[in-house]
């Protein structure tokens, strides 16, 4: 099954990304948005799960190209198409899981915040 131009170019950028946030010519800033797009886009686990409908989908049709467009914002053109022709050679998807690290925490705080509220409640 052939995916869609769309999907498999935000993946190839995504993982240029992550190539690029690993190599010392990429300018710090670059660095640190490159780390937090390609975690975010290589993670197995989203933000928004992908089972919830639309929202779901939402937020990798947004969050991955506007992380994406900043992070090219910060790195020169000739540099990033390096780290896509390097992405685009290695056809296996690398997982990261320090992306998998924060998203879970960032869900544990969620869910303790909303159980703090709720229990909260109880003492009014």
């Amino acid at each position: 099954m052939r995916r869609p131009a769309f999907l498999h170019r935000v993946r190839i950028d995504a993982h240029a990304a992550w190539l690029a946030a690993r190599d010392r010519r990429t300018p710090i800033a670059a660095r640190i948005v490159g780390w937090l797009v390609a975690a975010y886009a290589l993670s197995p686990i989203d933000l928004i799960p992908d089972f919830i409908p639309v929202l779901g989908l939402l937020d990798d049709l947004i969050l991955l190209p506007l992380g994406l467009w900043l992070f090219r914002r910060f790195i020169p053109d000739p540099l990033f198409e390096e780290f896509r022709r390097q992405a685009e050679r290695e056809s296996a998807r690398p997982i990261s899981r320090a992306g998998i690290l924060i998203v879970m925490l960032l869900w544990v705080a969620l869910l303790a915040g909303l159980i703090f509220y709720v229990w909260s409640w109880r003492y009014w």
